[in-house]
């Protein structure tokens, strides 16, 4: 289960590679534009407000973020990115932190380069941190009983769909785009009892938790928490430097 208030707790961190994203879109004034994995909506705002003209298309796989998104004012409905195919007249499809979670990614941005009008962008970020110390901790922590029988049938505890962005440029390129692919790793700032654990609570720790018990989640992060601080220790204020890696893809269609 997804939880809109533990995602927005580092709201403002989160928030930067969305506006970095956003910066390297050079369309004045789209007529359609799709936010796929739109997530609690706090985001897909300022996509309308950049393009206040535009029909904003807003797409979730949670029901809770979706409801969340809805109370904000954003027409956002519940979907699968897996399904979704781009309307007629979109220029501008747009995908913060969400891909990641789909294996076939790559396939898709290609199959949706080859259906939109010449001059429309793709423009998507992803995380790409899944070697990192808190990353590999989950799954060290996954490896052992009980956990290891209770997430058997976890596919996240092996599986890493994100790819070198050189690769990303290829497929585009391939497709018929004008490709920038890139990676910065953030170093966030957290602060908080426990914050790198908070943070991942509200992205790749959940799909670990959504198959326990409440009393189970709170014996694994139990197990999880001094991996993370032998990983990420406390600085003497009281805060904690998270070095946070992620991949960008913006193209725009120069040829079907």
């Amino acid at each position: 289960m997804w939880s809109p208030d533990t995602y927005l707790e580092f709201a403002n961190h989160r928030g930067r590679p969305f506006a970095d994203l956003l910066a390297q879109i050079d369309c004045e004034a789209p007529a359609r534009v799709a936010d796929l994995g739109c997530g609690p909506g706090h985001l897909t705002e300022q996509l309308i407000r950049r393009w206040p003209d535009a029909v904003v298309e807003a797409i979730d796989i949670s029901p809770a973020m979706v409801a969340t998104a809805r109370s904000r004012g954003v027409d956002a409905q519940v979907g699968d990115v897996r399904a979704w195919t781009p309307q007629p007249g979109t220029d501008v499809v747009f995908s913060h932190a969400a891909l990641q979670w789909v294996p076939e990614h790559a396939e898709l941005l290609v199959r949706w380069a080859t259906v939109l009008e010449p001059g429309a962008w793709i423009a998507v970020q992803l995380p790409g941190n899944y070697d990192a110390p808190s990353h590999t901790a989950v799954r060290r922590v996954a490896e052992h009983e009980p956990w290891s029988r209770l997430l058997r049938d976890n596919p996240h505890r092996s599986s890493n769909a994100v790819q070198p962005p050189a690769r990303y440029a290829e497929l585009l390129t391939d497709a018929g785009c004008r490709v920038q692919a890139w990676e910065t790793t953030y170093l966030h700032d957290l602060v908080g009892d426990n914050a790198v654990l908070n943070w991942i609570s509200g992205g790749d720790l959940n799909p670990f938790l959504a198959t326990l018990t409440d009393e189970q989640s709170q014996r694994f992060c139990a197990e999880l928490i001094p991996l993370l601080d032998e990983a990420y220790p406390s600085q003497p204020d009281g805060r904690t430097l998270y070095p946070f890696r992620r991949v960008f893809i913006v193209a725009q269609v120069t040829d079907n």
